[in-house]
């Protein structure tokens, strides 16, 4: 909030409008100082949760108690006399704010290389959507109604969104002999409203995984693994005397034995060593799973730096307009309340993906940040979209919107957040009670 705050203040500033106040948080200040040609005062409130920007306004100005420094030129400065473009720019700027943000993030997460799995089939359930579509076993995916993946991270999200807009998809792939090869997939089966959706396995296909050797690159400092004595370049061998050859099979037996010891024989050195783990359990997208803190060498795709800020503008672009849709869809009843969520299960998702990494964690706030513009661009009085939606008015009839319709609208404004706040706060007592 407070960069779509800062992008409210700097177009202010540029647009020659005064501004009286800049809030990080709302409630008791905290830490305040007045500082720069206007005086302008910054505060550090209590209540960590958004913020605003006071802008100077005549139709809240008192005469009898001027903002500290006011001259009479001032008055000229305030939001309510400039241009209507003027302060659609100045309203505008803070969910684009939002939006650039995750851009540069994006940008940079891309900038360091993605890995992720070749979209390569592995498997296809008997019966499910995709064997009914056709596809088969080491096929791989190239595009998805036109859009190139290269990842099966990519594929996920690219039907996730696709089903949104159609019931079904043209998928392009490139079969086991390179023959390239064109699949309609039925998307009916993706159904929002149930937890933990997999967007595959409700489309009836894995991926298939690379034989990558069971050898240890890295080791988290503290984790489990450095408790037993696992070293990076550690090769395991065997899990509770199963012969393991590949990575994917020793990850999946820690994945499936969340705080049960593992007995592991692992070559280090051309010794063998015998050593016990005991995974830690997380909670990961609503699953128990274990995990003791090793990583193997992982491929990487890597962009250009134009290449990645245009991905990364793609990735930004696609999931606002995901987001839009799935709101669309809660308004028009196509898509249960129950989906709707507040602080605790974002604070709940922001530990899942801080405990997957710094990146996945960055990944998050970039998605939090466009989930923040687009909300505020909802046109609902009170927010952004709404003060959009009264100058798109005034742009048409020529004259301002009335003062007793703008009250009314806030009070309208206000009470559809605090409906749609006390869903949100339902829905995650609800997740808390039945996990």
């Amino acid at each position: 909030m407070t960069v779509h705050e800062y992008g409210h203040f700097q177009v202010a500033k540029w647009c020659n409008v005064r501004v009286l106040k800049f809030s990080i948080g709302f409630g008791q200040p905290l830490w305040r100082k007045k500082a720069g040609r206007d005086q302008t005062e910054f505060i550090i409130a209590a209540i960590p949760l958004g913020g605003y920007v006071k802008m100077l306004d005549e139709r809240e100005f008192d005469e009898a108690n001027p903002p500290t420094g006011y001259r009479e030129t001032d008055l000229q400065r305030a939001f309510n006399r400039q241009s209507v473009f003027k302060r659609i720019a100045i309203v505008l700027a803070g969910p684009l704010a939002n939006l650039l943000l995750a851009v540069l993030i994006y940008w940079g997460i891309i900038l360091t290389g993605i890995t992720g799995l070749k979209p390569t089939i592995g498997s296809v359930v008997a019966e499910s959507p995709a064997a009914l579509a056709g596809f088969k076993a080491n096929e791989t995916i190239q595009k998805i109604n036109g859009y190139a993946v290269d990842s099966w991270q990519e594929a996920s999200w690219a039907f996730l969104n696709e089903s949104l807009k159609d019931e079904s998809v043209l998928v392009e792939v490139l079969s086991g002999s390179s023959t390239r090869l064109i699949h309609e997939l039925s998307l009916a089966s993706i159904d929002f409203d149930k937890a933990n959706l997999d967007v595959l396995n409700a489309l009836g296909i894995t991926a298939a995984q690379p034989e990558i050797a069971a050898q240890i690159t890295e080791v988290e400092k503290g984790s489990p693994a450095e408790l037993a004595g696992l070293k990076a370049g550690d090769v395991v061998l065997r899990v509770n005397h199963e012969k393991v050859t590949f990575w994917h099979q020793f990850t999946q037996m820690v994945r499936d034995n969340p705080l049960k010891p593992l007995q592991l024989i692992v070559l280090r050195n051309t010794k063998e060593l015998n050593l016990t783990v005991t995974p830690e359990a997380k909670m990961i997208s609503g699953n128990k799973i274990g995990l003791i803190g090793v990583r193997a060498k992982e491929s990487k795709i890597h962009y250009t730096h134009l290449a990645a800020l245009m991905k990364a503008g793609t990735t930004t672009w696609d999931t606002s307009l995901l987001s839009l849709r799935l709101m669309g869809k809660l308004v028009t009843g196509q898509l249960s309340l129950k989906n709707m969520s507040g602080p605790v299960t974002i604070a709940n998702a922001a530990g899942e993906s801080a405990n997957r990494g710094l990146k996945q964690f960055i990944g998050f706030l970039a998605f939090i940040s466009i989930s923040i513009g687009i909300m505020n661009l909802l046109p609902i009085p009170v927010l952004d979209g709404g003060h959009l939606m009264y100058y798109m008015v005034e742009i048409i009839t020529g004259r301002p919107v009335s003062e007793a319709t703008m009250m009314i609208g806030q009070k309208i404004g206000i009470f559809l957040l605090g409906l749609m706040m006390v869903i949100a706060f339902y829905n995650d007592i609800t997740r808390l009670i039945t996990g």
